[in-house]
């Protein structure tokens, strides 16, 4: 029996116990719903209580995870591949988050995952509808579940959910000054975030040549057509800086023979992505970046037995049906950078804090590195000083799993041996991350 095979066999077995009545897998208080943020604008979120052997949830904060893309869905890739309380195999995930917090996974912006829009014009175009959007959401949430509004709130974020998580932030910390909601926001985390896109691709060939994947005449072209998008960025052409971020992709990959983006030193076994006859550069950045978080057995899970577990998904909604049109909707803002929203965060006394894996690429180290030391925030020249702390690795006792600064309200990670997704990566390094920010160790 081949892996497709398997994982419809799986998949079948789920849905025919769910069918007879069985306990579902996913164990714990959980609950899920729908919000009409706008007009022909539907958001999907799903919680799962905190399930610890020596707290009560009461006792414990409430993280809210926003996935990447813009399209990637917090309730499916989120959840069973990085920190849900089962995998994609429906199997218990040891270093689940949801062992230390209330996870809240929201499918945003409108028209990811299970999420969706009635008519075209309803979908988010910027960061400043998506953040709109999800006041929106937090207001209902909070109302209606009343008892999170003492709890300390987290949103932690990977990707472009990062960028989406910083704007969030800010509209959420303006709504509580005015009173229209009710929460105890302690903190934003940003994983691997697309907060300053510029500073990513324009170290994409430093970074690839220190680590010996590009060569001298390598790195002569990438630095060629990353100069290329930085005159677009510099001349306010974001649509064209997108579509030239598209082609500086494809040029480290002809370098590099194909350097897998989310982690270096992992060959990408999926299927080489690359331009179709007649194909524009948003599909084509949308199968590259996208496509690979809704890989077919995850679909068939959340279309299948997901699907018939909610039983509120509206009959004509599938499972990322909407995910291109997100992104292409984006794909005019998706260069700009939020590294002024990060500032005022912090100048507002907002927690932050910054994690990165060093095997990332899309969003390598180097980049974030260089758009933190740009910042106003008048603790930037103390932290900058600052030596790091190694932490070792919970599950290689002795072996250091990163590093990590602290100064007031900033704190930068360093994760080793992680890529773009680091729960995936190093789960209990991840965990341990998540008790530290939300001060449950040290």
């Amino acid at each position: 029996m081949d892996r497709l095979q398997l994982s419809s066999f799986v998949v079948l077995i789920f849905a025919s116990l769910f069918t007879k009545g069985f306990p579902s897998p996913l164990q714990g208080k959980e609950t899920w719903g729908y919000v009409t943020v706008r007009d022909g604008a539907h958001m999907f979120w799903w919680l799962y209580y905190a399930d610890s052997p020596s707290a009560e949830y009461k006792d414990l904060p409430l993280v809210m995870w926003l996935q990447g893309g813009p399209g990637g869905s917090g309730t499916g890739f989120g959840n069973f591949a990085e920190i849900g309380p089962l995998d994609g195999d429906l199997n218990p995930r040891e270093t689940t988050w949801v062992q230390s917090a209330s996870v809240l996974f929201v499918d945003n912006p409108v028209g990811t995952g299970f999420s969706y829009t009635d008519r075209e014009d309803a979908f988010a175009t910027n960061v400043s509808t998506v953040a709109s959007d999800m006041i929106v959401l937090l207001r209902n949430f909070f109302n209606s579940h009343s008892e999170f509004q003492t709890i300390p709130f987290y949103i932690f974020s990977e990707s472009y959910g990062g960028k989406m998580a910083s704007a969030i932030s800010m509209e959420l910390t303006k709504a509580i000054a005015r009173g229209s909601i009710k929460c105890t926001f302690a903190g934003v985390a940003l994983g691997d975030s697309w907060i300053s896109p510029l500073d990513s691709v324009m170290t994409w060939g430093p970074y690839l040549y220190t680590t010996s994947l590009l060569d001298d005449l390598g790195l002569a072209e990438v630095t060629g057509v990353a100069q290329q998008v930085q005159d677009a960025v510099n001349n306010g052409q974001f649509l064209k800086a997108t579509e030239l971020w598209s082609i500086a992709e494809s040029v480290v990959e002809k370098n590099t023979n194909n350097v897998n983006f989310y982690n270096i030193l992992t060959q990408d076994t999926d299927e080489k992505v690359t331009a179709r006859q007649g194909e524009d550069f948003i599909s084509l950045q949308f199968r590259r970046h996208v496509g690979r978080l809704h890989k077919q057995s995850l679909s068939e899970l959340m279309n299948g037995p997901i699907r018939k577990k909610l039983g509120v998904i509206p009959h004509n909604v599938t499972w990322g049906g909407q995910a291109g049109a997100v992104f292409q909707y984006m794909s005019g803002d998706f260069m700009r950078p939020v590294v002024d929203i990060v500032d005022e965060l912090l100048s507002a006394g907002v927690n932050v804090t910054v994690y990165n894996g060093q095997l990332d690429l899309i969003v390598d180290t180097m980049g974030q590195e260089q758009w933190v030391k740009t910042l106003t925030w008048e603790g930037l020249s103390y932290f900058n000083k600052l030596r790091w702390t190694p932490l070792d690795d919970p599950s290689s006792p002795g072996v250091t799993g990163a590093f990590y600064k602290n100064y007031k309200n900033f704190t930068f990670y360093w994760i080793l041996k992680a890529g773009h997704m680091i729960p995936s990566d190093q789960g209990a390094m991840a965990l341990r991350m998540l008790q530290m920010i939300t001060q449950q160790t040290s």
